[in-house]
């Protein structure tokens, strides 16, 4: 839906480019064909219109019988008019509105190339000595063919207004329609948004309720996992101690008995020995073993007293250096969260004998107002973060940390190595929590 949602988008947009483009084409295409064409043949009438207007100030000179001037006096002027009348008339019919009829302008070519017949023929009589003649060639044809020709001019002017005014409301009508059109695209394209925005957070919200009901489920899941593994830890420690320490203890006994029974310098003495010997040490492993699955001191004293003799032991059995250090006002933490940071620290002690290669570690139990912070750090290899796949322990420490509403980090340690912190709130450690 999405990805069909940006496609009908993205057509939209495409689809109202070409559009515009279209428009801003023929607007570009009607103001060269149309406004500039105009405008540059209205300025050649203007001159056309000029020329005329030096015309009929010239013949009214020409009709003043009081000059000391002959009419042929005025050729040099009308000549000089002439050519750049015929120059402006060529100009004019290259840059004519193409709405303009071919008549008109044929017309005015015409027109002109009569008054030209005419001033000729006027000159060439007053050339012979015929001036009263040509006086009233001048009143009778001239200035009325001047008058033609002006109001000619005249007249293709305002067609030439009418046409700017014709380009002017066409160009408004365009500039008017791709108003609108933007109107319409960005409400459309502000549609489009808000739908796609509306099912994206609907998207989402399911995704997340369905996320959220899975990561309840699988916490869920942890605690029972934790539980169940706690419990049958508890169970077989409590075995090992209570059923097989019994049992050992009186093959023990038994054995015993049974020496004191034997001669002294007997054989069978010395392997009732062994035997016993080979019990006893039985015994102490399964209580070991028993310890390290489940600590019964634990639940009999506390997390920091188990930490107290926990920590010590396995300096014995790694041989690395742990330093402990314990701040702040101490508080009780027994029951499911005393388990849970107890098997915290032992997931973290391990991976520093097997993984590290350090020969130290620092314990540190910060007992502060609101929580309980608790450090476990070395100076060995590291963990490669970027490429690392975290292991079971790690889930499970997480899980742990995540069951007590706390917060577990892992971070590179200051010297190199790793540290591990658990941050876990005061009223988690309840032994009814």
């Amino acid at each position: 839906m999405l990805l069909l949602g940006l496609m009908v988008t993205l057509a939209a947009v495409i689809a109202y480019s070409s559009y515009i483009i279209m428009q801003i084409k023929g607007l570009r295409q009607l103001q060269s064909d149309l406004a500039d064409r105009n405008r540059k043949d209205s300025l050649q009438l203007l001159r056309v219109q000029n020329d005329l207007n030096s015309l009929a100030l010239a013949m009214r000179d020409m009709l003043d019988t009081t000059g000391p001037y002959p009419l042929t006096a005025w050729s040099a002027q009308f000549q000089r008019i002439r050519s750049d009348l015929d120059d402006a008339v060529r100009r004019e019919s290259q840059m004519a509105p193409v709405q303009r009829p071919a008549e008109q302008s044929e017309y005015l070519r015409s027109s002109l190339a009569q008054f030209w017949d005419a001033t000729d023929r006027i000159f060439l009589l007053a050339k012979e000595g015929k001036q009263e003649q040509a006086r009233s060639e001048i009143r009778v044809s001239l200035q009325s063919r001047q008058t033609a020709l002006t109001t000619t001019v005249a007249r293709l002017l305002v067609q030439n207004n009418e046409y700017e005014e014709v380009v002017a409301q066409r160009t408004a009508e365009i500039y008017d329609r791709v108003q609108k059109q933007v109107y319409f695209f960005l409400a459309g394209t502000l549609t489009a948004i808000l739908l796609t925005s509306l099912y994206i957070i609907r998207v989402n919200r399911r995704l997340f309720a369905r996320l959220a009901a899975l990561s309840a489920q699988r916490s869920d899941l942890a605690q029972k996992l934790i539980a169940t593994q706690e419990s049958t830890l508890r169970y077989i420690s409590r075995e090992l101690h209570d059923e097989f320490g019994q049992v050992l203890t009186a093959v023990g006994s038994m054995l015993g008995r049974a020496e004191k029974h034997t001669a002294e310098n007997s054989p069978l003495r010395t392997e009732l020995r062994e035997v016993r010997e080979i019990a006893q040490n039985t015994l102490d492993s399964v209580r070991s073993l028993s310890q390290a699955l489940h600590p019964v001191m634990l639940d009999e004293a506390g997390l920091e007293s188990t930490l107290d003799w926990y920590l010590p032991t396995v300096e014995k059995q790694t041989s690395v250096a742990i330093s402990y250090e314990k701040t702040g006002t101490v508080f009780a933490i027994d029951g499911s969260a005393a388990i849970h940071v107890y098997r915290i620290v032992q997931e973290a002690l391990n991976n520093v004998t097997r993984h590290s290669g350090a020969r130290q570690a620092w314990v540190r139990m910060r007992f502060q107002p609101g929580a309980l912070e608790l450090e476990v750090e070395d100076h060995g290899t590291g963990f490669s973060l970027p490429n690392a796949r975290p292991g079971i322990g790690l889930v499970a420490m997480r899980e742990r940390a995540e069951l007590l509403g706390g917060n577990l980090e892992i971070l590179p340690a200051a010297g190199g190595g790793t540290l591990v912190r658990l941050r876990v709130p005061r009223e988690a450690t309840d032994s009814n929590a």
